[in-house]
C-alpha cells in the first residue's frame, strides 16, 4: 500500500486493547487508499465524518490488518471515495446530509437519510440551518422497450420497518431495483454527542433491536479500548454466550421467515416456537428476552446462576433435536426448493467488492468472520468452524444460517462448560484527556463496527456505529435483477437487512 502510513497490526489485536491512533493522511494519500479499495487490495470497513474531517476504517484484504485513515480539511471539502469504490456511496451521501460536507466528484449527490423533514439541515455540521421543504426524490432513469415501474412501500403489509422499493420491470422480470431508505432515522449520532458513557451504551444497544447484544459489545469494546480497561474473564465468556444466543434466535427465525414468503407458513410457525424458547431462556437467565443493557463497558450487568447454566444446556439439547426436524422438513420439500434454489444469486465477485459480511457474504464464498479473522476473546479459545458456501442463492443463504446455528450451539456448550467463577464488572477509570477507541464484533448479520471519541471529561464527543446492512442493502438491488418480481420477498428476507441499523 504505497504512500499510506503503516496500518495497525492485527496480530496483537491492538485496536481493541488500547486507545486508537489515527493515520493522518494527505489528499493524495486518501486518493491512493480509494484506488486500493477499487482494486480489492483493501476492504472498506466504514467511512464517517467528524467536525474536523473524514475518517475511513480499512482492512488489508490479504493480511487482515486494520487501520483508520483521517483526512482533515478546514474548507470542509473532501475527496470522494465512492468515485472509485461504489460501496462508499451511501456512506458519503449520509455524511453530506449530516455534516454538510462538500464531497468533490461524488457520483451521486442526492440526499440519502435526509428526506427534507428534519427541523434543520446538516445537524452535526456545526452550522445547522432551518430545513428546506422536502424535494421530490429523483430515482435513476431507466430506458428500454416495454418497461413499467412498480412502487412498493415505504409502508408494508407486514409488521416491518418502512422502506421504499422502486422496481422497473419488463413483464414480470425485474430490470432494476432502486431502494430508498432513511424513514427510520432516529438521530442516534446526534443523541450520542455529549452523552455519558452509560447513556451511550443504552443508545448503542438500541440501534437495531435484533442485534442489541452485538452493538452493546462493539460499543463496550470501543470504550474499553479508549480507556485501556481490562474486562474480567467471566464477563468475556458471558458476552460470547449472549452473542451466540442472539445469533441462534435470529438465524432460526429467519429460516422460517424466508419459507413463509414462499407460502410455506408451517416452517415459520415451527421456527418461531424455537426462537421463543431461546428468548424465554434468555429472559430467565439474564433478565431480558433480548438481553438488552446486559453488556456494558467494563463487563456485564447480570451474572449467570448455576440454574441458568442448566437451563441453557437443556435449551441446546432441545434446539439440536427440534431444529434438525425442521431442517429435514425444508430439505425434503420440492416445492419450496423450487423457489429458493437458483433464485437471487449474489456473485462471489460482488460479495468481495462490497465486503459483504455475515451469512450474505459467506453464502457467496467470502471467507470472512470477525470472530476468527479479527479474533477477540473468548473466540480465540473456542473450537468452531466458519461454514462457507459457493452456490450464492436464496437456498445457500438459508443453509448458511442452518450450518451457523450448529456451530453456535456447539460454542454455547463450550462456554457453559468453561465458565469459571469471578467478578463480572470493573469500574471505569476517569480520563483527563481526549481518547478514541474502535470496536468490531461479529453480529448475526455480520461485522458491527463502533468508533467512539471521548472528550477530556469522559463524555462522548462523537460516536459512529456501522451496521453490516450498509454493505448488504446495495447488493439486494443486484441479486433481484433478472428474477421475477414475485421472488423479491424471498431475496429480501434471505438478506434480512436492518432498516433501523442502517438509518440511525
Amino acid at each position: 500500500m504505497p504512500d499510506i502510513p503503516e496500518m495497525i497490526t492485527l496480530a496483537s489485536a491492538d485496536f481493541r486493547t488500547r486507545p486508537l491512533v489515527h493515520n493522518h493522511v494527505t489528499r493524495s494519500q486518501w486518493a491512493v487508499a480509494s484506488g486500493d479499495l477499487s482494486r480489492g487490495t483493501l476492504t472498506l470497513l466504514s467511512l464517517w465524518a467528524s467536525r474536523t474531517g473524514v475518517h475511513m476504517a480499512l482492512m488489508d484484504t490479504a493480511t487482515k490488518r486494520i487501520g483508520v485513515l483521517s483526512y482533515e480539511s478546514r474548507a470542509r471539502s473532501v475527496p470522494s471515495v465512492s468515485r472509485w469504490h461504489a460501496p462508499a456511496q451511501r456512506l458519503e451521501r449520509a455524511m453530506a446530509d449530516l455534516f454538510g460536507l462538500e464531497i468533490a466528484e461524488m457520483p451521486d449527490t442526492r440526499p440519502w437519510i435526509n428526506h427534507g423533514r428534519w427541523d434543520k439541515t446538516h445537524p452535526l455540521g456545526g452550522k445547522a440551518a432551518a430545513s428546506a421543504p422536502a424535494a421530490v426524490y429523483e430515482f435513476l432513469p431507466v430506458s428500454g422497450d416495454s418497461l413499467h415501474q412498480v412502487a412498493v412501500g415505504p409502508v408494508h403489509a407486514g409488521i416491518i420497518e418502512p422502506g421504499h422499493f422502486r422496481f422497473t420491470v419488463q413483464g414480470e422480470i425485474v430490470v432494476r431495483l432502486e431502494e430508498r431508505l432513511g424513514y427510520t432515522h432516529k438521530g442516534i449520532d446526534n443523541l450520542l454527542k455529549g452523552a455519558t458513557i452509560e447513556r451511550g451504551a443504552q443508545l448503542a444497544g438500541r440501534t437495531s433491536g435484533d442485534s442489541t447484544v452485538a452493538y452493546a459489545w462493539a460499543y463496550a469494546q470501543a470504550i474499553e479500548a479508549a480507556l485501556a480497561v481490562e474486562v474480567p474473564e467471566r464477563a468475556i465468556w458471558l458476552r460470547a454466550l449472549m452473542a451466540e444466543l442472539e445469533r441462534v434466535a435470529n438465524h432460526v427465525f429467519d429460516v422460517g421467515a424466508v419459507c413463509n414468503d414462499a407460502a410455506f407458513s408451517m416452517m415459520l410457525a415451527q421456527c418461531a416456537i424455537l426462537r421463543e424458547r431461546v428468548l424465554r431462556a434468555a429472559d430467565v437467565c439474564f433478565g431480558h428476552r433480548m438481553m438488552r443493557d446486559k453488556i456494558v463497558p467494563g463487563g456485564v450487568s447480570h451474572d449467570l446462576t448455576d440454574d441458568g447454566v442448566r437451563i441453557l444446556h437443556d435449551l441446546v439439547t432441545e434446539l439440536r433435536h427440534g431444529f434438525a426436524a425442521i431442517v429435514a422438513l425444508y430439505d425434503g420439500n420440492a416445492s419450496i426448493l423450487d423457489r429458493t434454489v437458483s433464485t437471487g444469486k449474489l456473485t462471489h465477485e460482488l460479495a468481495l467488492r462490497f465486503g459483504a459480511g455475515g451469512y450474505v457474504g459467506r453464502a457467496s464464498g467470502r471467507n470472512f468472520d470477525t470472530r476468527r479473522d479479527l479474533a477477540y476473546a473468548p473466540y480465540d479459545q473456542l473450537h468452531f468452524a466458519v461454514p462457507l458456501r459457493h452456490d450464492c442463492d436464496v437456498n445457500a443463504r438459508i443453509w448458511q444460517r442452518i450450518n451457523e446455528v450448529g456451530e453456535s450451539l456447539s460454542m454455547i456448550d463450550q462456554i457453559l462448560d468453561r465458565l469459571a467463577p469471578g467478578p463480572v464488572l470493573v469500574p471505569l477509570s476517569p480520563v483527563s484527556e481526549a481518547r478514541e477507541g474502535l470496536g468490531l464484533v461479529e453480529g448475526f448479520r455480520g461485522d458491527v463496527l463502533v468508533w467512539v471519541s471521548l472528550d477530556a471529561k469522559g463524555r462522548i464527543a462523537r460516536c459512529h456505529l456501522r451496521d453490516p446492512s450498509w454493505f448488504q442493502w446495495p447488493l439486494l438491488e443486484a441479486v433481484i435483477e433478472g428474477n421475477i418480481i414475485a421472488d423479491f420477498p424471498l431475496c429480501n428476507k434471505s438478506f434480512n437487512c436492518s432498516y433501523s441499523g442502517h438509518d440511525l
